[in-house]
């Protein structure tokens, strides 16, 4: 059973979810006054990723109290190749100001000479920035709309186990059309909204110290529809509902738990390169996986570390939705990942 959300606050007089479950859109109110844990564990982010079939751009702001990060990836689906540039600052504490709801306001964040700016207002979300001279950036600046943003998105408020005062309040909005261009070391992209698509991960909450997640996403057209799916697990405990949804021409169809199903190598390691499989509870959702370049990363700073790997690639399979209709999907771009936190 999968509780739905109702309207209302979401956090009670002591800083507890109210409500735990899933919802089609923001109905539970986020403010970060209510919040009684510490001001250490608060952890807010915009995150949007923006690709078609050959190139994608990964752009995030995000507050995690004790660092800033401003960060930019570029990704080449044809060479493969990928850059990961993610300028930090110190004990931002809230004074980003993220906005408390994903539906309007603006996230700005400004290191050095680098800069992001996400502007939501107006049926529209504006992505701007710049980043300074580096060894692996000679130049990079964008400009992106995303607009026709569908009906449906997936939202859950989610607890941690034995953390009364943990919680993830998290919105993904799935299969934005995406117009404008971006610049890097000199070549010029350009996003056209008839096969270019954008996707926004929204999260505000507090998190206990150490997590590993699995998330996976995807969106494009598929026989003349708009056709997306979010997956994933381990963003605390989701028993009174999964993150797992379809969307169809914008309208959402809940699925239940999603095996994420990734091959091992002989000594028993994660082989993130290797085919992967999925399958749901319920038998809607079954894909084969492909990749082609893991975006990974790795940090180790004692008492803050982290072991990233986003790997792109395309999927192959069926989705089952609420109606019994069954969509078959082709060598369909997005992506899935497995990540450890100490933070």
């Amino acid at each position: 059973m999968q509780n739905l959300l109702s309207r209302g606050k979401l956090l009670n007089d002591n800083g507890e979810l109210i409500e735990k479950g899933y919802a089609t859109s923001l109905v539970r109110e986020y403010s970060r006054e209510d919040i009684k844990a510490s001001a250490l564990r608060i952890k807010e982010w915009d995150y949007y990723l923006i690709y078609n079939q050959h190139f994608a751009l990964a752009l995030t702001i995000d507050d995690n109290a004790y660092m800033s990060m401003l960060s930019v990836s570029v990704i080449d689906f044809d060479t493969p190749a990928e850059t990961t540039i993610s300028p930090i600052g110190l004990f931002p504490m809230g004074k980003l100001n993220m906005p408390p709801t994903s539906a309007e306001g603006i996230s700005r964040l400004r290191i050095g000479n680098s800069e992001l700016c996400f502007t939501v207002g107006n049926g529209e979300r504006r992505l701007s920035g710049s980043l300074a001279k580096s060894k692996n950036c000679e130049n990079f600046d964008c400009d992106i709309v995303l607009f026709d943003e569908p009906a449906d998105s997936m939202v859950i408020a989610t607890p941690f186990a034995n953390k009364p005062r943990a919680f993830y309040y998290n919105q993904k909005i799935i299969a934005m059309r995406a117009s404008g261009r971006m610049n890097f070391n000199g070549k010029e992209y350009s996003f056209d909204p008839a096969v270019s698509f954008g996707l926004l991960d929204w999260g505000r909450g507090v998190w206990t110290y150490r997590n590993t997640w699995y998330w996976g996403a995807a969106q494009g057209m598929a026989d003349g529809h708009t056709v997306g799916f979010n997956i994933g697990y381990g963003f605390g405990d989701t028993s009174a509902a999964s993150e797992n949804m379809l969307f169809y021409d914008g309208k959402a169809h809940k699925i239940n738990d999603v095996a994420f199903n990734i091959p091992k190598t002989e000594d028993g390691r994660d082989d993130f390169m290797s085919p992967w499989a999925f399958t749901s509870s319920d038998r809607r959702f079954e894909m084969d996986f492909v990749p082609v370049i893991d975006r990974k990363a790795k940090t180790d700073l004692l008492l803050i570390g982290s072991d990233q790997h986003q790997v792109f690639g395309r999927f192959s399979g069926r989705m089952r939705l609420n109606n019994g209709e069954v969509v078959e999907i082709r060598d369909f771009l997005g992506f899935a990942e497995k990540v450890k936190n100490k933070w």
